[in-house]
């Protein structure tokens, strides 16, 4: 038995930006990404390598969360398509109407509510399959048993992967993005700090804290390091804030029990209702595992 938790906001922009037709529906609404994200979650339950029992989709509504408290910078709904940004509502109902769960997450984010699923039924699964390809959500592969799956590119990373790609292990993930920076986020990162050499700074010590001011100490010997020792000694506590924002949340308000997440197939009339009103009939007869 797997879980797969899916990141909602990822599919839904995914959707939103792709180059397949758009959808209005009756009223004129433009939900192109809602009936997109519908198209992409039936491909996933109707994929028999996947083989979905249990299931969870996260959601950010709104792009906002705590972390905007702690750092004005953060990712937020400014810069929002306001067409995309009037379906964060509607693609919930849509997967609801789908039978599958849905995460709405509000102080915290959708990344939050997957680590938090992830962390919280592992080891009562075979697997936890993450889908999404953001790297934040690197973090918290374990082994075998969680793992990233990035379907755009048929590609699946567990620990022995993200390791060899990345020279660290997958808890580092925050310490590296606090060097580095994550455009996505809003997370500055420090300056001089590339993949390459945080990438090497990281692998050698794993921590921030492990790293030494000195760099006549450091193990490693990345391009520019004298110049990045020194970055590193007058920034370090801005390293460690933007270390705590890219650290994903285990605690998130998510389901509490892996029964809630069993998929028992798509509600017939529920379903065929909402096709009917945004105007999506041919998925109407799509779906191939209804409710009993």
């Amino acid at each position: 038995m797997r879980l797969h938790l899916v990141d909602g906001t990822y599919e839904l922009y995914r959707a939103h930006f792709s180059p397949r037709p758009g959808h209005a529906s009756p009223t004129g609404q433009d939900l192109k990404a809602t009936v997109g994200v519908v198209a992409s979650l039936l491909s996933l339950l109707h994929d028999p390598a996947e083989d979905v029992t249990h299931l969870a989709i996260a959601f950010d509504n709104p792009i906002r969360s705590f972390r905007n408290d702690l750092f004005p910078p953060y990712k937020s709904d400014e810069g929002v398509p306001p067409e995309l940004r009037v379906q964060f509502d509607t693609v919930e109902d849509a997967v609801r109407a789908l039978g599958v769960t849905v995460w709405s997450m509000r102080e915290h984010e959708a990344d939050d509510g997957l680590a938090t699923g992830a962390f919280r039924f592992r080891d009562q699964v075979e697997q936890v399959r993450i889908m999404t390809p953001d790297k934040d959500l690197g973090q918290c592969i374990v082994g075998t048993r969680v793992v990233q799956v990035d379907r755009r590119q048929q590609k699946v990373t567990d620990e022995a992967a993200f390791r060899a790609r990345r020279g660290f292990p997958p808890r580092s993930m925050p310490d590296y993005l606090a060097l580095t920076g994550d455009t996505a986020d809003g997370i500055p990162g420090l300056r001089g700090f590339g993949e390459k050499g945080a990438g090497m700074l990281i692998g050698a010590y794993e921590r921030l804290e492990a790293i030494p001011d000195d760099v006549s100490e450091w193990r490693v010997s990345p391009r520019g390091a004298a110049q990045l020792a020194a970055t590193l000694a007058a920034g370090r506590a801005e390293a460690l804030l933007y270390r705590h924002l890219a650290t994903l949340v285990e605690t998130a308000d998510v389901s509490t029990s892996l029964d809630e997440l069993r998929f028992q197939g798509v509600p017939r009339a529920r379903f065929e209702d909402w096709c009917r009103t945004v105007g999506a009939t041919t998925l109407a007869t799509t779906p191939r595992r209804w409710q009993a």
